[in-house]
Formats: C-alpha cells, sequence, structure tokens
C-alpha cells in the first residue's frame, strides 16, 4: 500500500485534562461547541488534530475534545481519595501517608469502645435487680434489636457508594435530602452533646459514690440526694472545663487517650467474667444487714442486732420504737451468692416500685409502703421505675453504633468493613450485656441488685466488687472508659456542628463554619460545652440517659426511614453492596425507635419530635411564601405546583437523574407508529421510574388536518396502553418533519419535568431516500445535543423482545469514550425488568497503544465495585495496523456515489438505481455477506431477486429496507448510469479524512462482531455528527454508522447529554 495511506502514530499524544471530581460529582463535561465555523476552516483544524488521536479511535475524534477516554476516566475514580482532609499546620512537616484500617481497627474497636459506656458499670445491675431476669434480658434484647435493625439499615446506605466522612448525618442528608438531614444531623449533635454530659455525669458519680465519698462538699450525700446531685454538678462542671481545654489545646492527647480507655473498658469487661466464675459458690466480702425484708444501709456489720442499741437508737430515738422494727427481726444477708446458690430463682420476675417505697423482698405493701413517714436507715426508691423507663435508661448502653461510618474517609475499603465491622460489634457487645444479664441475676442477692448506689455495703459498686482480682480494677478501668468517650463526644460533636453549618442549610449556624488558625472548631466547642453544661446541670444520669436516648432513636429512626424509602422508591442509584437488607426490616427498626421512645418517655419524645419538626420546616420554608390549599384538589395542585417550581431551581444531583424519555415515533401512511416495539423497549426502561412522553410528527397545516392529529394521538395512546407505558403522549402538525421535531424537543414537557433522554428509530431506507431522509435524523442529532439530552437509536428494533418475554444472554456494552455513564446505567436499568433480568454484563473497552491494558482493566473493575454494578470486564487491544485495501475501496466508493449524486442532480427512483449499480459492480469480491438483516416493518418485499445480486448487496446493505424498492440489475443500466460509471473508474484518489474514519468503523466492527456477535444487545458509543452542514459529511457519516454496527442484530447507540448521570456517591 502506498505510503500516503499509511496511518501512524504520533510521537507525542495530547494529553486530556479531565477533572476527577467533575466526574464523581455529577458537573457538566465539556461544553459542547455551537459555533458556526467555515467549513473550510473546520477542514484544516481537523487535519491539524488528526495526528494527536489513536487511527483505532479517529471516528470519535470530536468527542475525544471533550469527552475522556475510558482509560482516563476509570484511571482517575480508581485513584479517587475519598477522605476530608485535616486542617494542617504550615510549619509541620509533611506527614507520611496514613495507612488505610482495616474492619478490627476501623470499625470493630472503635464501636466496642463507644457501645460499651458508663452504664454498664453503674447501672446494668441496678436494671437487672429492679427488671428481674427475663424483663432484664428483655430490655437488652429491645434496645439490641433497635440498634441491630439500624445497623442494617445503617449498612445498606453505607454500601450505597462511597460515604464521606461524617456518619449518620451524611447518610441521611445525602438519601432524604437537606431537610431531613439538617433535623437528623442537629438531633444527632445534641444527642452526642448531651452524652458527654451524661459520661462527666457517671464519671464523677464513680469517683465521688465509690473512690472518694469524703470529697463531697454539701456534706454526707449519701443520707440527702439533693446534696449527691449537687456535688455531681459541682465536680462535673469543673470536670467539663478541664476536659474542654484538653479538646481546645491537643486533639492528638484525645486520640490517643482512646487506645488507653479502649484497653480500660476491655480488661474491665474481661475481670468480671472471670470474676463471676470465679466467685461461682459466693464470698464473704459483702453483706447487707436487713430489717425484715428491708434494706438498711450505714449499718456496722457488728452492729446488724437486735440486741446492739445502735440499731435501737436508730428506730427507738424517744423510747417509743418504729413498729416495723419491733416487728421483724434483722439478719446479715450475704450479697454476692454465685452462680451455684440458685439466687437466679430470686431475681427472675421484676420488682418496680414508685418513688419514696422501700427496697425489699416480695412486694406485700407491709415491706415496700412507708407508713411511719420516717424512712431512717431504710433504703428507699429515688425513682418512680418501669420496663419503659429502663428502656430508656439502658438505651445510651448500646449507642455507637456509628463510629465505624464516621472514620469511612480512613478505611481501605469502606464498603466492606463496616457493615462487617459494625454488626460483629453489635452481636459482640449484645452477647455481653445479654449474658452479663443472667450471670447477674444468678450471682448477686436480689436487694443488693437493687442499691443503686451500693449504700447498703459501704458505698462500694457491685460490678467491681465482683471483678477479679479486686475492685479497683473496675473502678480505675470504669473512670478511664467514661472519661475517654466523654472526651470523644466532646471532640466529635463540635465537628458535627461544623459540618453542618458549612452545608449552609441551617442559616444561624453560619457563625460555627469557621475554623481557627489551627483548624479547630472553636465556636462550635464553646457552643458544645454550653449545651454539655446544660446537662450536667441535671446532675442526674437517671435523667440524662432518656433524654438523650430521644435523640439516638430520633436518629436511628431517620437511618431505617432513609433505608425503606430508598429501597421502596427504587431509585437507579440505590444498590447497595450490602445485600442482607429488606424495606420491612428498616419499618421495622422505624416502628421499634418511635415506639421506645413514646413508651420511654412521652414528653421527652415530643421535646426531639418537635425539635426535628421546627429544623425541617425552617430548611424547607426558609426564605419562601408559605401556601395554602383550599380543599383536596386545591392541597393536590398546591403541592403539584410547589413540586414543579422545586425542580425548576436546577438540574437534578446526579444520584436523582432518572430517564425521563421522550420517544420520537414515526407514522406511516396509515398514521401507525412504525416501530412498534420501540414502546417496549422503552417500558423496559422504565424500572428507573422516570417519565415517558411520546410524540409523532405529521406533515401538513394543522388547520386542515386537525381530524388526522386527533386519530394519530388516539392511536399513540392504544399502543402505549397495550405495551404498558405509563406517560404522555401528543402528535404535532408542522410543514416540514425536521422542524417539528426540533420544535418538540426544544419545548416538551413542563419545568424539571423535562424529558432529558430521546429514543428515535433508525431511518433504515435512509439510501433510497435520499438527503431528506438523513438530514432529518441528523437534525435531530444536533438539536438533542444542543439542548443536553440523551440520545438512544436502537438499530434492529424489530429483533428486540417482547416486554413479555424473559431472555438469557449477554448484553454488551462498549464503552469507547465516556460521555456521563449512561452506557453504565442503561444496562442496569434494564436487568430490573424482568425481560433482561437473567442477562450478564459485560463491559469492553479500547485500549489504545500508551494504555497499560492490565491496569487499565483493574481501573475498570475498581470503578465498577464502586458503582456497585457486576459486570465481567475485558480490554480489547487493537493493534495500530494499516489500513487495508478492503477500507481504501468502500471509501472510494462512498466518495464516488456522492459525486454522481450531486453532479446528477436524481430523483429519488434514480437515485437507488445508481446506488444499487455502484454496489453491484464494486463489491464483487469484498466481504461476505453479513448474517444479519435489519428489517424495516413497514416494507414488504414485492419482489424476488436472484441470489448472486442479493448476496452482493448484503455485503454493503446490512438493513435491508433498501431492497423494498428494488433496483434494475446492471444489464439494463441508463446512460446516466454507465456515465456515473465510467467517472467511478477515473477517480482513485479518496480523502484521507473519509480514509480514517472509515478505518476507525470497520476495525471497531471486526472486533465488535468477534466479541459480541452472539450478544442479546449491543450498546455502543454513538459518534458525534459531523459539524459541517454539508451532504457528502452527512452522506458519509450515515455510512460510518452502517460499518460500525455491520453484522450486529441488536444494537443501540447511545450519546449522553453532557453530564454525568451515575456516580460512585451515596
Amino acid at each position: 500500500m502506498p505510503d500516503r495511506f499509511q496511518v501512524t502514530k504520533a510521537d507525542e499524544d495530547t494529553a486530556l485534562d479531565y477533572n476527577q471530581d467533575e466526574s464523581a460529582s455529577g458537573k457538566l463535561l465539556g461544553d459542547i461547541h455551537d459555533e458556526t465555523l467555515d467549513s473550510g476552516d473546520i477542514h484544516r483544524a481537523e487535519e491539524n488534530q488528526k495526528s494527536s488521536i489513536d487511527p483505532n479511535l479517529y471516528l470519535y475524534d470530536d468527542d475525544l475534545e471533550t469527552r475522556p477516554h475510558i482509560s482516563t476516566f476509570i484511571s482517575s475514580i480508581a485513584n479517587y481519595e475519598n477522605t476530608i482532609p485535616a486542617a494542617t499546620d504550615p510549619d509541620a512537616k509533611p506527614a507520611a501517608p496514613s495507612a488505610r484500617m482495616g474492619t478490627l481497627i476501623g470499625v470493630f474497636l472503635p464501636c466496642i469502645q463507644n457501645i460499651f459506656g458508663v452504664i454498664l458499670f453503674i447501672r446494668l445491675t441496678w436494671v437487672v435487680g429492679t427488671a428481674g431476669a427475663v424483663c432484664g434480658f428483655l430490655i437488652v434484647l429491645t434496645c439490641c434489636c433497635v440498634t441491630m435493625l439500624t445497623a442494617i439499615s445503617m449498612s445498606a446506605i453505607a454500601t450505597n457508594g462511597v460515604v464521606p466522612a461524617g456518619g449518620s448525618y451524611f447518610m441521611i442528608s445525602r438519601s432524604l435530602g437537606p431537610e431531613f438531614g439538617g433535623a437528623v444531623g442537629m438531633l444527632f449533635y445534641t444527642g452526642t452533646t448531651l452524652a458527654a454530659a451524661m459520661y462527666i455525669v457517671g464519671a464523677v458519680e464513680i469517683v465521688l459514690t465509690y473512690m472518694a465519698p469524703w470529697a463531697s462538699i454539701f456534706g454526707d450525700f449519701t443520707k440527702d440526694a439533693d446534696a449527691m446531685y449537687n456535688n455531681f454538678r459541682v465536680y462535673g462542671t469543673l470536670l467539663l472545663i478541664f476536659m474542654g481545654l484538653i479538646v481546645f489545646l491537643g486533639v492528638k492527647f484525645v486520640n490517643k487517650f482512646a487506645t488507653v480507655a479502649l484497653a480500660c473498658v476491655i480488661l474491665s469487661i474481661i475481670a468480671v467474667y472471670v470474676g463471676i466464675f470465679d466467685n461461682i459458690h459466693g464470698n464473704e466480702k459483702l453483706y447487707m444487714c436487713v430489717l425484715g425484708k428491708r434494706l438498711l444501709k450505714d449499718i456496722p456489720l457488728e452492729n446488724c442486732t437486735k440486741e446492739d442499741s445502735f440499731l435501737r437508737d436508730i428506730y427507738c430515738p424517744d423510747g417509743k420504737c418504729e413498729e416495723y422494727y419491733l416487728a421483724n427481726n434483722v439478719t446479715k444477708v450475704k450479697g454476692i451468692k454465685g452462680l451455684a446458690s440458685g439466687v437466679f430463682y430470686d431475681n427472675i420476675f421484676p420488682s418496680f416500685l414508685e418513688k419514696g417505697q422501700f427496697i425489699s423482698y416480695g412486694k406485700n405493701a407491709i415491706d415496700i409502703e412507708n407508713t411511719s413517714g420516717e424512712s431512717y436507715n431504710q433504703i428507699m426508691a429515688d425513682i418512680t421505675t418501669s420496663f419503659t423507663l429502663l428502656i430508656g435508661i439502658f438505651f445510651p448502653s448500646v449507642t455507637g453504633i456509628m463510629a465505624g461510618s464516621n472514620r469511612s474517609g480512613d478505611l481501605a475499603d469502606a464498603q466492606k468493613s463496616i457493615p462487617i465491622g459494625t454488626i460483629c460489634a453489635i452481636l459482640t457487645t449484645s452477647t455481653v450485656y445479654l449474658s452479663s444479664v443472667m450471670f447477674f441475676a444468678g450471682t448477686v442477692d436480689n436487694l443488693l441488685l437493687r442499691d443503686k448506689f451500693g449504700q447498703s455495703i459501704g458505698g462500694k459498686l457491685v460490678v467491681a466488687n465482683i471483678a477479679w482480682p479486686n475492685q479497683w480494677v473496675i473502678l480505675i478501668g470504669s473512670f478511664l472508659s467514661t472519661l475517654g468517650a466523654g472526651l470523644q463526644s466532646l471532640t466529635g460533636a463540635p465537628r458535627l456542628l461544623q459540618a453542618i453549618a458549612r452545608d449552609e442549610i441551617i442559616p444561624f449556624l453560619a457563625p460555627f463554619a469557621k475554623s481557627s488558625k489551627r483548624g479547630e472548631p472553636t465556636r462550635a466547642l464553646l457552643l458544645t460545652i454550653v449545651i454539655c453544661q446544660c446537662g450536667i446541670l441535671l446532675g442526674n444520669v437517671d435523667l440524662l440517659a432518656p433524654l438523650l436516648s430521644m435523640f439516638f432513636l430520633m436518629c436511628y429512626g431517620f437511618v431505617n426511614l432513609a433505608c425503606a424509602v430508598q429501597t421502596l422508591l427504587r431509585t437507579p442509584n440505590w444498590r447497595p453492596r450490602f445485600k442482607f437488607y429488606h424495606w420491612s426490616l428498616s419499618l421495622i427498626g422505624l416502628t421499634l425507635c418511635i415506639s421506645v421512645m413514646i413508651m420511654t418517655s412521652w414528653y421527652f419524645a415530643l421535646i426531639a419530635m418537635g425539635m426535628a419538626i421546627i429544623i425541617y420546616k425552617y430548611i424547607e420554608y426558609r426564605g419562601a411564601e408559605k401556601e395554602w390549599g383550599d380543599g383536596i384538589r386545591g392541597m393536590a395542585l398546591t403541592a403539584a405546583r410547589y413540586s414543579l417550581l422545586r425542580l425548576e431551581e436546577g438540574p437534578p444531583h446526579t444520584k436523582n437523574w432518572r430517564p425521563q424519555i421522550l420517544v420520537l415515533s414515526k407514522l406511516n401512511d396509515n398514521l401507525l407508529p412504525k416501530y412498534r416495539k420501540i414502546f417496549s423497549f422503552a417500558t423496559q426502561l422504565k424500572a428507573g421510574k422516570g417519565l415517558t412522553i411520546c410524540v409523532s410528527v405529521i406533515k401538513g397545516d394543522h388547520t386542515k388536518i386537525t381530524n388526522k392529529a386527533v386519530d394519530a394521538k388516539a392511536t399513540l395512546r392504544k399502543y402505549m396502553t397495550d405495551e404498558k407505558v405509563k406517560g404522555f403522549c401528543d402528535v404535532l402538525v408542522s410543514q416540514q418533519i425536521g422542524e417539528g421535531l426540533s420544535s418538540v424537543i426544544q419545548t416538551i414537557g413542563l419545568g424539571g419535568m423535562k424529558p432529558n433522554t430521546v429514543i428515535i428509530g433508525w431511518p433504515y431506507s435512509w439510501r433510497q431516500e435520499g438527503r431528506n431522509s438523513w438530514k432529518t435524523f441528523i437534525q435531530t442529532v444536533r438539536t438533542v445535543a444542543a439542548c443536553h439530552m440523551a440520545l438512544m437509536v436502537p438499530k434492529g428494533i424489530n429483533f428486540y423482545p417482547e416486554s413479555n418475554h424473559k431472555i438469557g444472554g449477554n448484553i454488551d456494552i462498549w464503552w469507547i469514550v465516556h460521555d456521563g455513564g449512561l452506557l453504565m446505567l442503561l444496562p442496569f436499568l434494564l436487568k430490573q425488568h424482568r425481560t433482561w433480568r437473567n442477562c450478564k454484563l459485560r463491559i469492553f473497552t479500547v485500549a489504545q497503544i500508551e494504555d497499560n491494558s492490565i491496569q487499565m482493566k483493574k481501573d475498570l473493575k475498581t470503578f465498577l465495585y464502586h458503582l456497585r454494578i457486576e459486570a465481567d470486564v475485558e480490554v480489547v487491544e487493537m493493534n495500530n495496523s494499516d489500513i487495508s485495501a478492503y477500507t481504501y475501496e468502500r471509501t472510494l466508493m462512498m466518495e464516488q456515489r456522492n459525486q454522481m449524486l450531486r453532479a446528477l442532480g436524481l430523483n429519488k427512483k434514480e437515485n437507488s438505481k445508481v446506488v444499487q449499480t455502484i454496489v453491484d459492480h464494486h463489491y464483487d469480491a469484498t466481504k461476505t455477506a453479513s448474517k444479519v438483516r435489519f428489517a424495516d416493518p413497514t416494507i414488504e418485499e414485492t419482489q424476488h431477486h436472484d441470489s448472486q445480486n442479493d448476496e452482493k448487496r448484503n455485503s454493503i446493505d446490512l438493513d435491508g429496507p433498501e431492497n423494498a424498492d428494488t433496483p434494475e440489475t446492471t444489464s439494463n443500466k441508463d446512460e446516466s448510469t454507465e456515465k456515473a460509471d465510467g467517472d467511478f473508474k477515473s477517480s482513485v484518489k479518496p480523502d484521507e479524512f473519509n480514509v480514517r474514519r472509515m478505518h476507525t468503523a470497520i476495525k471497531l466492527n471486526e472486533v465488535i462482531v468477534e466479541k459480541s456477535q452472539d450478544a442479546q444487545l449491543v450498546i455502543m458509543n454513538l459518534p458525534g455528527p459531523p459539524r459541517e452542514v454539508r451532504a457528502e459529511r452527512e452522506s458519509n457519516y450515515m455510512e460510518f454508522l452502517e460499518v460500525l454496527t455491520e453484522g450486529l442484530e441488536k444494537v443501540l447507540m447511545v450519546r449522553g447529554g453532557g453530564r454525568e448521570v451515575i456516580t460512585i456517591y451515596s
């Protein structure tokens, strides 16, 4: 072959600058150039750029200017980092890249640390003693079920794409929108802040009650509950100031101390379990003094007899003894009896009390009621207890399940680690809690379990005295772990508030979005300390626990709601990698959250719900006038108007993109849709639940053929009903079909419900009908592109399956250039329909010479993994081969045909004759006939031809419909045909621009046919139309598309609208 026709690769490739943030967040791709340029300038510019384009992709050179090659795109996605950058010190040395954490370190252990808290050490024994073994087990099980169901929902949301750090706020706000996100974010922030207050009060309680009771500054708090709570308030305030300074000055210390706190929690729990089995037969450490069935406090064991004057002085102050004292004996009771003692049977049933009643064995009114008005040294219930109240007090012990999702930016594989680590942590902690209920009930006497502050045993912590080797393991461990949890809450809450403020969804929080010079949220920290101080002023863990439980339950309820809504709506972007979820589980979790809230404390529940509603409404209606409807219809119209106006505010986010389909249906002379199965295809795409509008354009004067338009619209509606297409239809009458189609594409739709995807049939008879046919098609393609809409051109529509059929096999995607991800989304939507559900996806992409095919395949698999799409991946390497003689000859024929038609100015019939003559003359020795014939359903074969001429025609014309008007054979040529043939032979030099494009079409077609000839559907990029409005260029473009799809039965050519329609994000 002569050198001038050899295609060589340039030494240097032009780099494509493509911003990875745009590809990930759904921003516009490169703008489509609409400027009208001189045709000669365009041609010269194309000639100058062609050396930088791979010869195998030259057909897509216009696209590669604004749309990246697949290798460039998936490389940017595979190397994407989702970690939120931390504040940096300009004087600090650059830090080494942080190691990505796995499931154990990154999720499991942080969740363990956050779930195990102060309630385990200072309230669980009291809950078991008050509720009994059965009800206590149900209380713990109910709380664990709430968190387990929430964890399942959270795992589905967290694995539905790349989740940035931010926990429930980011998941909810990105799943349910800013209104719900803002409400839940503020609830979660308030709950976290109050949790810090609870941890601080709990830490003070451990120190003052069990470690250093001498430090009380308000006297003997064992005799006065108010004195105890005042101590908690004062010391809690001092501890809050100290911890606030630590958080302000040294966040590094907080992170390092977290490891110490985690170790303390684990060691303390192990010490408790060892102690339970070490004391299986009980021990002699703890004895209680019991008067009748009532528990006494502050009585030395040596004075625990009626004969001793110590008790007599208490109960007989004026020589007149208290009746209960006279009627009952005083006994010493072993506090820790051991599993072998059978005390479990005494702790099975609940012992709920009213405030002021005595703690005693049984429920006899004589034993529990205070008839004398004096408490003496008898221990009384400080609050009224019930099953629901104990749920609220215990529930904070199971919170902390968001710790793993908060660290998603630091995980090596967040979509794998978050579900496994969180669920395993919940199973572990639930096992510990449930077993502890049984062990405590089977080890400790009922009265001692119900002694909340250990007053009957000299102010000792019950759990600490069970543990091995001594109580200080638990006292020190529980104090340090509680302190660590409080520091974590004070560190996380300000950052959450700052994240909400930076989203600018709540304007009055704007001042808290600013950071200090060191990058710390100082303002948010100050507000957090103020709110935390308000919680500390309550001074009682039993009041703080139910209150913060409301906020966490609201937060968890919204997580379940988000998962249920996403699942029921079945949005295209909802593709969680975590498969073990169901909308019913989420609804059960939501119901449990609401039920527990109302049962625990209805007034606290109303406070939390009211706060959420106020924030929601504030975000929703800020800056907008309130609209009122009148009656049911008025309300419906107002809602519709409001929704349309909301949609009008801007284009939808990538996650909300749905194919709003505009079907352009061509009608035949009988006003029947030409391609019936185009409606079936639209129905099969409706898994995306978008909008479908079917429109036909009739040529004529609307004032004269109004009845025809009405009949045609009725026919369209009937076809849509038969094919179960839900949507709208219309018919436009226009003087010119092309102008009518352009008007429809530009004006169809209302507000934000305008179609974004156009389906148009392939013009099978473009060769016979001449320029008018391809001109209308190409003009439509250009109009769709100018309107930034996606385009789908199904070819071989007659072979597409019916909607009531099920097929198996492969759907092959040939991803040549990235133009918004539509090629990835379409097969996913098709597979949601039962017709295509059993098909497997295969994705092919073409590697250029400079590409690393192995790395390219790895990057593409990573991209599909983030998209949650399962497909086989294959990278096809196309050698930079010379242009074949067949390519040269076919290009020469195409150009000469255009020259003849232009010179002769033939009518439609002569056009068909000349074209077929050229085909017969020049393709005797070319490629073998294709097995595929694209059939036009409206043209019947009326003439029979000999097999030799039919085979020759098939080698160039694969679409069969052109053969309806059968041309005469070469032996019957007229003079114009012979003249044209002579001119053809004299021309031997085709345009190199056309040769390159023909080379691309042929080479790609060879590879596609080899790999995908038996596929149920082949989806590929539709090359952009020529920029020049010239008949030769447009005719050549149609020929290139014919060559590109030659030999394929069902082809869907797709061109994106210039916007991302699929994303890796949640």
